[in-house]
């Protein structure tokens, strides 16, 4: 009895060596790409080619559109917000060249009353109504509104000069319409920041897509525009050319966004590259110093959150890999790689939980005197050493960008919410995997829509009456 208990306890004892080993390279691997990544914005930010310009937000809304503009709305199921959204828009987008697209599906009169309603008092707002019953796909929406903007453009003999992509829950900016306006003639794709605003009923949910966000959009997404990468799109907040969508349209048969991908929206940034197209991503600040960014709710259970970032798990990382393959030069490849470490981070996670929690059953039995205490080689004591280590960088490189953007509470609140944003990575990358496994056995892709209930615009309308 004795014997069987040592060879389990000793097997257990190699177990935790070899998985401590697996974790402590490739998160040794990841640290290295990490720091690669902050030494190229740091080096770049010191010598002034990465800065955050102010720029006086009233000259630019005073400016007239120096062409027709199109803005592209999908909705299903979005009464809720829908209204807001577009009342909104249309409040600080007074420019007489827009035009905004809203696509309905014809089982969903709700959001077909709601968007009726807007339209009734402002003409730069036209309804369409998809002819299937929803929902269908993100991209095939956003399909059925280009072909009413290229009808549109056939009865008014006017041409659009760019069309703009936004979401039905964004609260867009004041600048930003202008702004993109003056950058789309010397690129063919404009990407804007993205603030993901903490709601007060989820501190810790919600508010960790703040703490992503405030980092990947700051740094990550500046330092790709800065090696002249691609740029993936975010699906709001971003600019086309329309002669870079009529190609795209002229490649892609049923329209210019890809409707068997989940994240039609991170593809088009790369087809835009692919195809030799300029991406930029624009970072300015208003003279107050508001950021310009498209700003919006995130899901604030976990149940929603894990649902949304399955699909850009799965659509980045693994449909990414099949439709995209690996395009570019060594630096756009490395940004790819970046992209497709989802469900490699999600593994090394789980196992780096686990392995805290055996790790702490294993002390308390060798404390117990059960077992011998665990020997570490010096080695892999240095590399443990070298990832904890790289680990209180990345956590206090969080904590600093979410402090820029959030006050000093949120970036204080950004390191334990670390932890949440793991064990979503981790629960969203399982599922992602079984989901894409069963599309290789044939089953169809299925797109699962994030839920909408408030809007931002609302709750500053609150607050403004409170």
């Amino acid at each position: 009895m004795l014997a069987s208990y040592n060879v389990v306890a000793g097997a257990f004892a190699a177990a935790q060596l070899e998985l401590l080993l697996f974790a402590a390279v490739f998160f040794a691997i990841g640290l290295v790409d990490e720091v690669a990544v902050d030494l190229l914005y740091l080096w770049n930010r010191m010598t002034g080619r990465i800065a955050t310009p102010h720029i006086d937000e009233q000259i630019l809304a005073e400016e007239n559109l120096s062409g027709m503009a199109a803005l592209f709305i999908p909705a299903w199921q979005e009464a809720d917000v829908i209204g807001p959204t577009l009342s909104h828009a249309l409040e600080v987008w007074q420019q007489k060249d827009l035009r905004i697209y809203v696509g309905c599906y014809r089982n969903d009169a709700a959001t077909i009353a709601s968007v009726s309603v807007v339209a009734r008092g402002d003409d730069r707002v036209r309804l369409v109504v998809v002819g299937e019953d929803g929902p269908t796909c993100k991209a095939h929406c956003l399909n059925r509104l280009y072909a009413a903007l290229r009808e549109d453009e056939t009865r008014r003999g006017k041409r659009a000069h760019m069309v703009v992509l936004h979401d039905a829950e964004d609260m867009v900016d004041a600048a930003a319409l202008p702004l993109l306006d003056h950058a789309i003639w010397n690129s063919d794709f404009v990407q804007l920041p993205v603030m993901a605003l903490p709601p007060s009923d989820s501190r810790w949910i919600a508010s960790h897509y703040s703490d992503e966000f405030a980092e990947a959009h700051a740094k990550a997404m500046v330092v790709r525009d800065r090696l002249g990468c691609a740029i993936p799109g975010a699906g709001v907040g971003c600019a086309i050319s329309r002669g870079m969508l009529a190609r795209l349209s002229r490649e892609n048969e049923g329209g210019p966004f890809s409707e068997n991908s989940l994240t039609e929206d991170y593809e088009l940034g790369h087809k835009i590259h692919a195809a030799g197209g300029r991406g930029r991503f624009l970072r300015l600040r208003a003279l107050d110093g508001r950021l310009i960014a498209t700003r919006a709710y995130f899901p604030s259970d976990i149940a929603q959150s894990v649902r949304q970032k399955t699909r850009w798990t799965h659509g980045i990382a693994l449909q990414g890999w099949d439709r995209l393959g690996w395009e570019g030069n060594l630096l756009q490849r490395w940004m790819t790689l970046r992209d497709r470490r989802g469900p490699l981070a999600a593994i090394l996670l789980a196992v780096a939980y686990t392995l805290v929690l055996s790790g702490m059953v294993l002390h308390l039995a060798s404390e117990a005197g059960m077992i011998e205490p665990l020997m570490l080689s010096s080695e892999l004591e240095g590399l443990l050493w070298l990832t904890f280590a790289g680990l209180v960088w990345r956590i206090l490189s969080r904590a600093i960008f979410t402090a820029r953007e959030y006050g000093l509470k949120q970036g204080l609140l950004a390191i334990p919410r670390v932890m949440v944003s793991n064990i979503i990575a981790i629960m969203s990358g399982r599922r992602a995997l079984a989901a894409y496994l069963k599309t290789l056995r044939g089953e169809p892709v299925i797109w699962e829509k994030t839920t909408h209930y408030t809007h931002p615009a609302l709750a500053r309308q609150a607050e403004a009456r409170a």
